[in-house]
């Protein structure tokens, strides 16, 4: 199974390169599965039902989120309705929606996907270590390729996760810095890892947002209205290739495409698989 997860959704800029690239992305890298951690679809910052409902109409199968869910209230609603969206599943009990989802590719072949938040420099949530066991331990009995999503800050505590995840799950995937990092690997239980998986939207700006306001907070200290910025849209992402018999990762790759590099995709032609 060949899954594609990319990273965080950023305003327009990135429902738009989602819009042109998922298409082009399945048929070129072979993808059974798309997950799509959506928390900053609405502007930058939340997700609404009408910008949900488009993401998973572009061909996204699961969407995660983390510690910006909550910023548009409709998502309240929203969460509770769409089950293929997932908030963290160590938000305090009483928080609408799910954590995990069983998600199944067009053919029919099962895969799990776990959302968890990290603590360390985040907005206080019950412990992501136990929980994380407890929704791999919900999902196991239906499905080998299991993908966890950690929206955390520190690298130490995603790194600890996916230590702390090697051989329990197909893949440990950090979201929420809006950095890709270089640093993918398959650890020796057969997880693959990747610290950040980057952002989906435009990299002229500071993690999406135009530079100006945000550079003016750093230099005064003073609130500044942040926008969304627009240039140099890129789609950051990674395929996972996993053997469904073990649910064991064979193969992680990075990708980070431009528009026009999206668009070269349609011609290129599929990539041959490893499995």
């Amino acid at each position: 199974m060949r899954i594609l997860f990319i990273g965080d959704i950023f305003g327009k800029p990135g429902r738009d390169l989602v819009r042109r690239g998922v298409g082009p992305l399945v048929e070129h890298h072979q993808i059974d599965l798309v997950i799509a951690n959506a928390e900053n679809a609405a502007s930058g910052s939340g997700i609404t039902r009408e910008l949900g409902d488009q993401i998973l109409g572009y061909g996204v199968d699961v969407m995660t989120s983390g510690n910006h869910i909550w910023s548009k209230r409709e998502a309240l609603d929203y969460i509770g309705a769409e089950t293929r969206l997932l908030r963290p599943a160590n938000f305090p009990a009483g928080a609408p929606g799910n954590g995990s989802y069983l998600a199944r590719s067009a053919d029919g072949r099962t895969a799990g996907v776990i959302n968890i938040m990290g603590r360390v420099f985040m907005q206080p949530v019950d412990d992501p270590f136990a929980v994380v066991r407890r929704e791999i331990d919900a999902l196991q009995s239906r499905a080998k390729v299991i993908v966890v999503d950690f929206h955390a800050e520190a690298t130490s505590e995603k790194a600890a996760m996916g230590w702390y995840l090697d051989g329990k799950v197909t893949a440990v995937i950090g979201t929420h810095t809006h950095v890709q990092t270089a640093d993918e690997r398959i650890l020796p239980k057969g997880t693959a890892y990747l610290t950040d998986v980057g952002m989906t939207g435009p990299h002229d700006s500071i993690i999406g947002v135009d530079v100006e306001p945000a550079l003016n907070r750093f230099l005064t200290g003073m609130p500044s209205r942040f926008e969304p910025a627009t240039e140099n849209p890129r789609l950051n992402a990674v395929v996972i290739e996993a053997d469904e018999k073990t649910g064991r990762a064979v193969d992680i790759e990075r990708l980070s495409y431009s528009l026009d590099e999206l668009e070269q995709l349609t011609n290129a032609g599929p990539v041959r698989s490893s499995v």
